[in-house]
Parts: structure tokens; sequence; C-alpha cells
């Protein structure tokens, strides 16, 4: 059964949204109130997809998705690179001189502070970049301004004010599209492919030493290694491997195999083709 629908959490305009927009433009997407509604639709097939950010190159991981995947059966199909352009919206018709306050999440002011402050106006926290641009929108004066996304200021009515609000450039935001079926892709000469693999060690010295040297000795390029509790024992350590390669390679075979000696649980959540912005000269926010 498919529905032709893409989950994500968040606001409509959110840059969850413009992910799905940017990705799967045929698709509609659907706004969730958590990662675990987003990821769960799609568990129950009342979904096809899910774009879940993982990481981002300024605010860092964002752990509850590394502790809601093993939860679920989920697999990952691809990944995507947005860079996040920070707008400062405003009513129709407002000036720069007319605002006093400006609101949205804490991690986007954060990145706009410098900004911000030049223009000497008070900052809000909002609990969404894209639900401050929705609350601006039924706002009847022109005080007030919020940081979120070009397509939330389509979505509400909103005008932009000035586009790349944002102090440094390259900030970044990492998703992964989550599916039901794994959706293995042949193995192809001239593509670079990534696996991801959660795993549990095993209670002996030196274990998770001996389950990775399996990558090293067949020279397979380990680009992320992420640890988190797997329960409330405080004992049992769980991670989460980004490698660069594919599960029918004989050398990825081989080391997979050392990993399965020297941990438990291993589960391959999913191989894809390496997203282009890994490769670009600067792009090394997350490899």
């Amino acid at each position: 059964m498919t529905t032709n629908i893409i989950a994500y959490q968040g606001y409509p305009g959110a840059y969850s949204h413009l992910s799905c927009r940017h990705v799967h433009p045929e698709m509609d997407a659907l706004a969730c109130g958590s990662f675990a509604d987003a990821m769960f639709m799609v568990e129950r097939g009342e979904a096809d997809l899910a774009m879940i950010p993982l990481e981002n190159s300024t605010a860092g991981r964002v752990e509850e998705i590394y502790r809601l995947m093993p939860k679920t059966q989920l697999h990952i199909i691809n990944e995507h690179f947005e860079p996040v352009n920070h707008c400062l919206l405003v009513k129709p018709g407002t000036l720069a001189t007319d605002l006093k306050t400006i609101a949205s999440h804490p991690q986007a002011l954060a990145q706009c502070d410098g900004h911000i402050k030049e223009m000497g106006l008070r900052q809000i926290a909002h609990l969404d970049t894209a639900g401050s641009a929705e609350e601006l929108s039924h706002r009847t004066d022109h005080t007030h301004a919020a940081i979120a996304s070009s397509l939330a200021a389509e979505l509400y009515g909103l005008e932009v004010l000035k586009d790349n609000f944002q102090d440094k450039e390259g900030n970044t935001t990492r998703f992964i599209i989550l599916a039901r079926d794994s959706h293995m892709p042949k193995l192809e000469p001239g593509i670079t492919f990534m696996t991801t693999v959660m795993f549990t060690v095993r209670n002996m010295p030196a274990a998770l030493y001996k389950a990775l040297g399996g990558f090293a000795t067949n020279g397979i390029n380990m680009v992320k290694l992420e640890s988190y509790m797997a329960s409330d024992t405080m004992q049992a350590t769980s991670f989460h491997l980004d490698i660069v390669g594919h599960p029918h390679q004989q050398s990825m075979k081989y080391a997979l195999q050392e990993l399965d000696f020297f941990a438990k649980d291993v589960r391959v959540i999913g191989t894809y083709p390496a997203n282009p912005f890994r490769f670009k000269r600067d792009a090394n926010l997350f490899s």
C-alpha cells in the first residue's frame, strides 16, 4: 500500500518541510507533532517516508533520533543535506525601523544573534521556527518579526525583509529518509555508498576496539560513530556507525563478520548512495 505521504516533525514551513519539497516534491508533506509521530506513521504504513534530521553542523546531533531508531524497524534509504537559510520575516509593509521584538527557535536566535543585536531587537524564544512565523501572521502590529525559512514566508503570507540573516554561512542539517522496506541498492561501480549500522558491544575488555578492528584491517572508512545508552541500566552502550561502503563488497562482508563476532544486536539499518554534498571541497562538516 502506498500513501504518497512523506512525514516530518514541525509546523508547515519548517526546514524539514522544505527538505521534503526539495527531495520529494511529488509527495504530500505531512506535519507531525514529534519525531516519534512521524517515524511511527511510516512504521504503521500511514506514510511512505519520513524526513528526519540527524545532525546539524552548528548544533550537533539530534540525540532523540538515536534513541528512537532501535524502537522501530525502519530503514534509511537516502540522505539529504539542507543548507539553513534563516530569513528575517515581517508582516507585509513593515520597515526595519518599526521592529522591536523578534521570535524563533533558540538555536535560530543564537545563530542570528549578531544581526539581532545590531538591530536592537528583544529576543523571544519559540518552540519552532515555522511556528514563530505562523504566530506572526496573526498579529496586527508591525513591531514584531520572526526568523524562519522562505517557505514559511510563502505559506503564512509574510515578507522576507532580509535573506541569509544568520551570522555565519555554512550552517547545514543532515537528514535521513526513512522507509519500512530496506530498498537495498544494487552494487554498481562508480557509485559511492554509505551504510549505517547499529550494534551493542559485548561485555569484554576492549570490545569496541575489537568490534571495529575489522573495518581498519579491510580498508573500510568509518566516517561517524555515535554512542548512546540503550537502556535504563546504564550498563549497555549502543553505537550508531556510518561506513563508506556496500554490504555486498567483499571487504565489507569480512568487516561485518568480525563486527558480528565481537558485538551483539548488529543491525544494518540502511545502505544508500552518498550525497554529493559529502564530496564538496569545503564540506567536511559531517565526515
